[in-house]
Parts: C-alpha cells; structure tokens; sequence
C-alpha cells in the first residue's frame, strides 16, 4: 500500500506545475536538517496552496505555522499587487534560515514573520484577511480559526491541515489529540457561518469559505 501511495504522489506530481528552484531547496534542506520534516507541506499540496490563493487574488494573508516556510511562498504566489501575508511561528530556532528563504524569494518585502503566539499576535494583525491557512499545534486550531474568522471578511477562504490526522479521526477509541481534531471536523462541519469541505489531499485539508 505504501509502495502504491508513493507511486500515486509521484504522478500527481509530475502532472501539477513545476516546483520552483528555490521551494525544491526548501523541501531538500528540510528533510536534511529537520527532525520532522513530514510537516512540509510539500510540492503537491504546495501547488494545491498556490493555486488556491491565485484564484482569491488576497490582499491580505495569514498562516499560523511558518515552519521552513515552504508553503508560506506558495500562499504568496496568488497576492494581489500590494498584497501582504502574514506568518507566524513559535521556534525561533528557525528564523534565520527562513528569513534567508524568504529574501531569495524576491517577495520578502511582502512577507511579515511574526515569532510567538499566535493567539496573542492574530488580533493585532490587520484585517481583513481574505485567506488563512492554520497548520500548527492541533489543540489550538479552534482558538485560531475563531481568531480569524473575527478579521475575515464574507467570501475569505481558511484552510486548516492535517483534519484527517492519518484516517484516525474515524477511530472511535481515538487518541487525546486524534478526538480534538476529530471534535473540531464535526464543530466545523455544524458551522453555518461557513461552506465547508474536506479535501482528501494527503492528511486532509478543510476549506472553509465564510458566508
């Protein structure tokens, strides 16, 4: 199964876009330097993120959970002229690295890395935000999207990764952290706020696109 999954990425890979010169040494310095460097988003649903910020043509971005910063360069790819993205993480340990990243971007000037809590640095973001993409610790995703759902306007676009959690989300003797997410999914699908879907793009990812 493992050995067909991998043949399946492959080929969805090679029929998306190319990745650029700069992404591909992301992904590559973070596999050789990183302890989990599964938290990439990686060049398929990177393209998936880029693409979708193209078709909203945001103003303004936010993205809880910077990591390496990988997808934070495809998110910058669909901005609108003048358009921001705003980024933030909580491991210091990286931001050098990643604001070395974003320099050889050319977009550095548009990218605003915020390190600290997210909690506390999302409602002095400037809004509206017309795209979100939540991908850090999975306990607090509910705080976040609540967070920027106050700063989005009507027809934003969130994104929240890893709603599938490996398939476990289904499993009724689930983990502390597999039933918080799963208990999230649910509280989003009731959501009348939102239209909601989950895409089945490797370990799931929400969009949410506020009424």
């Amino acid at each position: 199964m493992d050995m067909f999954d991998d043949i399946l990425t492959s080929y969805l890979e090679k029929t998306a876009d190319v990745e650029s010169t700069l992404l591909g040494h992301i992904n590559r310095e973070t596999y050789l330097k990183e302890r989990a460097p599964h938290m990439l988003s990686g060049h398929y649903q990177g393209r998936l993120l880029a693409l979708l910020s193209k078709l909203v043509s945001p103003k303004r971005i936010l993205e809880v959970g910077t990591f390496t910063g990988y997808a934070t360069l495809c998110l910058a790819e669909g901005l609108a002229p003048g358009g921001e993205i705003h980024t933030i993480d909580s491991n210091a340990e990286l931001e050098d690295r990643v604001r070395g990243y974003f320099a050889q971007s050319g977009l550095d000037q548009a990218i605003h890395y915020h390190i600290g809590d997210a909690a506390a640095i999302i409602p002095n973001i400037d809004g509206p935000i017309d795209l979100a993409f939540i991908d850090a610790d999975k306990k607090n995703n509910g705080r976040y999207y609540e967070l920027i759902m106050e700063k989005s306007r009507t027809g934003s676009l969130i994104l929240i990764d890893n709603v599938l959690w490996k398939g476990k989300v289904v499993n009724a003797e689930a983990d502390t952290q597999t039933q918080q997410i799963a208990t999230l999914n649910n509280q989003l699908a009731n959501d009348e706020r939102v239209d909601k879907l989950i895409l089945p793009v490797r370990d799931g990812l929400f969009l949410l696109r506020k009424r």
